[in-house]
């Protein structure tokens, strides 16, 4: 079942399930695969049940249904800021507030560590004003949302405004985070309206994931405080098998998973947790 109105797109996503399965490579048991591209968009504040089988979330719900959706996946705190920096370096830095602007140093973090490997990162973040801009807040823009500013040893011109995001999916950097504004990340904003903005800015993606080897992921950095912080995480790509997983994730799996992929050692708190292993073709 679909739960698109739009038919039209809802057909396109369902007739293409089959190419994900056909196009992706086997893999023994325990591994993970290596995308060339992942692309990680983060949503806010929402629990899982406001999201997965709610009407007003039709786009993510069809991404759900054709990916794999995680039911027993949690944020690892409250409030937003310490949950971005859990998924980003694997701790959550001694912050327990969204208080900006911060200084970690020198750091291991997702970003340092693919670097590192010769591979590259970029963060996406909609109405951050300029390349590398270190302001708290601009508009709709929260910086608290953007881990990798707090960071020295982030570059500073990785950090982009999402109006460089490429729509030539190719030239893609290996990890990219996409950050929505405070309006289309569902802070602010609706469900409906959040649901909105990720089918007009990724749904292209998606359909070019569906005849390359890349991923995306889409996940939120906490719930609303009424679910024991149970959120939505999904994985969607060739790679993926499509179906419903119930074993218990949070933030630190999601990043150990990201860095297995790239033979990246893990760091800080994602030591303790193993990789995802039981989605993949």
């Amino acid at each position: 079942m679909c739960f698109m109105s739009n038919s039209r797109l809802c057909a396109v996503l369902l007739a293409t399930a089959s190419v994900l399965c056909a196009s992706a490579p086997a893999l023994a048991k325990g591994q993970v695969p290596k995308p060339d591209h992942v692309v990680l968009v983060m949503e806010e504040n929402h629990s899982y049940s406001e999201v997965i089988g709610n009407g007003a979330a039709k786009y993510i719900n069809t991404l759900a249904q054709n990916g794999a959706l995680f039911t027993q996946s949690f944020a690892v705190e409250h409030p937003s800021q310490p949950n971005y920096l859990d998924l980003f370096s694997g701790t959550n830095q001694g912050v327990n507030g969204d208080a900006c602007p911060n200084d970690y140093g020198n750091i291991a973090n997702e970003e340092s560590e693919l670097i590192k490997k010769g591979l590259s990162f970029r963060g996406y973040s909609e109405g951050l004003p300029e390349k590398g801009s270190l302001v708290c807040t601009q508009g709709e823009y929260a910086r608290k949302h953007v881990p990798w500013t707090n960071f020295t040893n982030d570059p500073g011109k990785f950090s982009l405004p999402f109006t460089k995001f490429s729509k030539n999916y190719d030239k893609l950097p290996t990890v990219s985070w996409i950050i929505p504004n405070l309006e289309d990340d569902m802070h602010d904003g609706t469900v409906e309206q959040g649901d909105t903005w990720l089918q007009d800015n990724i749904a292209s993606y998606v359909s070019w994931v569906n005849t390359h080897n890349s991923l995306l992921i889409v996940t939120w950095d906490e719930d609303d405080g009424t679910e024991n912080n149970q959120i939505a995480t999904l994985f969607i790509g060739p790679m993926v098998k499509a179906g419903q997983y119930s074993e218990h994730i949070n933030h630190y799996n999601v990043l150990r998973t990201i860095e297995a992929m790239y033979g990246l050692k893990p760091i800080a708190n994602e030591k303790s947790v193993q990789p995802i292993t039981d989605v993949w073709q």
